[in-house]
């Protein structure tokens, strides 16, 4: 995985030292709360309905095994023994007092981590494939891209201040796992007909209020112009973004109104102006990049372990959860595992100090050390021998991270909700527990198959519910928390936005909702189609019909 270089370290260490001189002065009243707001908010820290929340950036979701210790000793030093991994492939901690977050940015320093535009209006921490660098279908390394996305953003004196702020996915496979299609920059790595490497292009995708797939503005750029082409969209966006109203200030709106057509064209326009100039990247940068992404000693392994192979014929429950929790890799003899951070009836997302501590071993101990976050919220061993994964099915189990539940309707994907974020209009997490206790039973959820089931507590959408096969938004009403459901949803190169079925429910009424809707998808359903064939196949009708009988009839 990538190392800090010395002018990464210096630039951490002094931002470190601004900060901690900046919290001094505004705890010491020197500096208002207005003054102070920009301040914190660039260096990964609100306020939050109880206490402030600090988010710590995990660079396109890699981490090391000494990493992910520093995270677990500063949830056990600083916070209240957990943190809460996040869509955006970070870390939040919700308890920290606002007088020692230079001391938590302090010792992150000392591992090569910070917190640095995790929030804020400037370009976010960039986000993945947790697979990047081991699946079978990706045309190049994509962290390679990230990376020296990170490094041409951070600090970047031109968009520090943004409009709003800005996220920025890549994806290198013939499947999207990175969600490109809703960021405000999509990039997909691909090959030209001559072979070489290059980018597609998305721009003006998003979530919250108002909900957008992005638009393809080029089909090919050479990977030499990344970081002009950025640039140039980025200049665009400064320029002719609202900086008047926070609702129309993303790019997705500016896209919209210009139309893809225009906006492509004043990006195009300005690139010319830029093009080949001091920011275009020498093929011999992507090769130092790519080094510094060495692939692990793997040994000369079978294709498939014997032992392996009768592991999982003697024993049913350990195969179950290598037919959903372990993935193929690009090297013979070794697998990417998926740790869920999803067991029945708890918070997605969440671990405990001495639970992160734990994954931190495993890595060490059966997977070179490194550890991956995800999108969907769970962790990953990405370079696992065959050899050894029932052991770590059996140590993943004594943490309670071996619920075989990736992929299926338990893997709720959950943002904090009421019970932490001032934002929320509603709790999510009491939501999520009460759904994924309702469908616990294992062979029910493996019948249903392939199900994205996510929670977003306000319309901000950071559980990105509008691209969940079911979607579940929390509303007010009247001053009561209230859940609006929607049905369609998904993320891919062909993604969708949900459609509402109807009025919201309370939020007691929500596990009764989903079970109605998966009763409708196992009357309904063909053989061999998902949950999502069958929405796109009868609409939300007879979903919305089941549903609003069921609960009218309950009232009676």
């Amino acid at each position: 995985m990538y190392k800090y270089d010395a002018i990464d370290q210096q630039l951490v260490n002094e931002r470190v030292a601004q900060f901690r001189d900046q919290t001094c002065r505004f705890l010491a009243g020197e500096l208002s709360e207005d003054e102070f707001r920009p301040l914190r908010l660039q260096n990964g820290l609100y306020v939050q309905r109880h206490a402030p929340m600090l988010r710590v950036a995990i660079p396109y979701g890699m981490l090391s095994s000494t990493q992910l210790r520093m995270l677990a000793h500063i949830a056990r030093k600083y916070d209240r023994g957990y943190g809460h991994f996040t869509t955006r492939q970070n870390i939040q901690y919700n308890w920290p007092k606002l007088e020692e977050v230079p001391d938590i940015l302090a010792e992150l320093a000392s591992v090569e981590m910070h917190a640095i535009q995790t929030s804020g209006n400037c370009v976010r921490n960039t986000t993945t494939d947790h697979f990047a660098g081991v699946a079978h279908d990706e045309v190049a390394d994509p962290r390679v891209y990230c990376e020296l996305i990170r490094q041409w953003s951070t600090f970047h004196p031109e968009f520090a201040f943004l409009p709003r702020k800005f996220k920025i996915a890549v994806a290198a496979s013939a499947a999207d796992r990175a969600a490109v299609l809703v960021h405000d920059i999509g990039l997909h790595v691909v090959r030209n007909a001559e072979g070489a490497v290059g980018l597609r292009i998305f721009v003006g995708g998003g979530l919250g209020r108002t909900p957008i797939i992005g638009h393809a503005i080029r089909e090919f750029l050479p990977r030499t112009e990344l970081c002009n082409y950025l640039d140039a969209i980025l200049r665009v966006y400064n320029l002719h973004g609202r900086r008047d109203n926070k609702y129309k200030a993303r790019i997705k709106i500016l896209v919209k109104e210009l139309t893809p057509q225009e906006f492509a064209r004043q990006v195009e326009a300005e690139w010319d102006q830029i093009k080949g100039g001091p920011a275009a990247v020498p093929e011999e940068e992507f090769a130092r990049l790519d080094a510094a992404f060495a692939r692990p000693a793997y040994d000369a392994l079978a294709d498939v372990d014997a032992g392996y192979e009768r592991a999982r014929h003697d024993h049913p429950a350990f195969d179950r959860w290598v037919r959903q929790n372990v993935t193929a890799h690009k090297v013979p003899g070794y697998a990417a595992v998926t740790l869920s951070l999803k067991p029945i009836g708890k918070a997605p997302g969440d671990a405990t100090d001495a639970q992160i501590d734990a994954v931190a071993d495993l890595a060490d101990r059966y997977s070179f050390g490194e550890i991956r976050v995800s999108h969907e919220q769970n962790l990953i061993l990405a370079d696992v021998r065959q050899s050894d994964l029932f052991v770590v099915w059996q140590e993943a189990g004594r943490i309670g991270f071996a619920t075989p539940n990736i992929g299926l309707v338990s893997n709720i994907i959950c943002c904090p909700g009421g019970d932490f974020c001032s934002l929320a209009n509603a709790k999510s997490i009491p939501v999520a527990q009460a759904i994924s206790e309702r469908v616990a039973d294992l062979d029910y959820q493996f019948d249903l198959g392939p199900i994205d089931l996510n929670i977003s507590g306000c319309i901000n959408a950071c559980g990105h519910h509008h691209v969940g096969h079911i979607g579940i938004l929390g509303v007010d009403k009247a001053g009561e928390e209230f859940y609006q459901v929607t049905l369609g949803g998904s993320q891919g190169w062909s993604a969708s936005l949900g459609k509402v079925i109807g009025p919201s429910f309370s939020q007691h009424e929500m596990p009764d909702v989903v079970e109605q809707l998966l009763n409708v998808y196992v009357d309904t359903r063909h053989e061999d189609e998902t949950f999502l064939d069958t929405v796109r196949r009868v609409g939300i009708e007879p979903f919305k019909t089941r549903v609003y009988g069921y609960t009218e009839l309950k009232a009676a």
